[in-house]
């Protein structure tokens, strides 16, 4: 029942076991790559890692093919090539009023997980404490053992997912480094409301707190407006703002990213940067310069595809007999799959996944304590509508109320 978080690479058997640093031993391969793998053995219809079954615009892929042809195929300067940097704060500008120094105050990265890897190693260290919010995004915990840092976390509750203020003024100490948020929200699909936002803002600058801010699926805020923490008065000099392209120009793989700061945090965040990757593909920065360029009609109409890909899934998740929580934002619906008497989150993936043909992702894995996730399941709709249609027809045909 439980093979799906037990799933690993059979060891070497000349040696009999894998050799890991002790901060790691306890992450095992990503449900990610989990996931997918069981969608290939069974043919299964994966809805559940988060990367769209179509492809980015031609006008951007055009700019990457234009790139390599013109030769830009060698190493790029750590930080980003000019053209990328300047077009990644002209969009900053535009989306949230803020100005920033694209040479000083930018550094591309191997994507946002990227960013968030170099921010915490560059600005965290050994015994630092973090609050996050749980769940969370599974390289958060990691790259945060790798820092060394203590982690808080504040658990966000159905069917609101709303900031516990009160809580997390509570958690708050003298040694408390950062506070870790991740608006719009994956895996809740929620958007961090003006009133949390300034809620946290006020206890960071009380208590002299960072603040990291992922912010990757801010184009995809749907019934309410994606709000930057850094707009608010006194926290640009304090918030490392990350994100990428790969979800808003559904081009997930070439891991392009990018995080904002002033310069007193740049400067950490760059020197883990240069000892992590030194600089991200060349060419395809050229190409997220493009992209970044796009006219306003692009995300409209991104929006607007999503948000009918969103209502198919969640309408079609209510017709099966789930009990839905719809997302304000990102490409995720989360859902308690209790009506379905299963043992708990993972026995159902593997249930759906067998018997079903269906991908979903157990969200145990996204909490802190594991137990606060058993009843709910997590559905990406980043796919074309014929494929949500089709996986929510054989999960009418196939999943039974027992």
């Amino acid at each position: 029942m439980f093979f799906l978080l037990n799933l690993m690479f059979k060891s070497d058997v000349s040696i009999g076991y894998y050799i890991i640093a002790k901060r790691l031993e306890k992450f095992k391969t990503t449900i990610f790559t989990q996931m997918s793998m069981l969608a290939a053995q069974y043919g299964a219809i994966n809805l559940g890692q988060g990367f769209p079954n179509f492809d980015g615009p031609e006008f951007v892929k055009d700019a990457a093919v234009q790139a390599i042809k013109d030769g830009k195929n060698q190493y790029a300067r750590g930080y980003g090539i000019p053209d990328l940097n300047i077009a990644i704060a002209d969009r900053f500008k535009k989306d949230t009023g803020l100005e920033v120094d694209p040479e000083k105050e930018i550094t591309v990265t191997n994507g946002c997980t990227e960013a968030i890897a170099a921010t915490m190693l560059g600005l965290i260290n050994p015994g630092d404490e973090v609050i996050l919010f749980s769940p969370c995004y599974d390289s958060y915990l990691a790259t945060l053992s790798m820092a060394g840092a203590k982690v808080k976390g504040i658990t966000l509750h159905p069917p609101y997912f709303s900031v516990p203020i009160e809580e997390l003024k509570s958690a708050i100490s003298k040694n408390t480094r950062a506070i870790l948020i991740n608006t719009p929200h994956n895996p809740t699909g929620k958007i961090f409301t003006r009133v949390e936002l300034n809620a946290i803002a006020t206890l960071c600058i009380e208590n002299d707190v960072l603040v990291f801010s992922d912010e990757v699926y801010d184009k995809l805020a749907y019934d309410m407006d994606h709000i930057s923490i850094a707009t608010f008065p006194g926290m640009f000099e304090r918030t490392v703002t990350m994100n990428s392209i790969g979800k808003t120009f559904s081009l997930t793989g070439w891991k392009t990213g990018w995080a904002i700061a002033p310069p007193h945090l740049s400067w950490g965040i760059r020197q883990a940067h240069s000892y992590l990757t030194f600089a991200s593909s060349t060419p395809m920065q050229w190409a997220s310069a493009a992209a970044l360029r796009a006219p306003d009609s692009y995300f409209v109409e991104l929006k607007k595809d999503y948000m009918a890909k969103r209502d198919i899934l969640v309408e079609g998740l209510k017709d099966v007999g789930f009990n839905v929580f719809p997302p304000n934002g990102t490409y995720f619906v989360i859902v308690d799959h209790t009506p379905f008497e299963h043992e708990n989150d993972i026995a159902f993936c593997e249930y759906l996944i067998k018997e079903v043909g269906v991908v979903a992702i157990p969200t145990s894995v996204f909490y802190l304590n594991p137990e606060e996730g058993k009843n709910l399941v997590r559905f990406a709709f980043c796919k074309d509508e014929a494929t949500l249609r089709t996986a929510i027809e054989r999960m009418k045909d196939k999943l039974k109320r027992k």
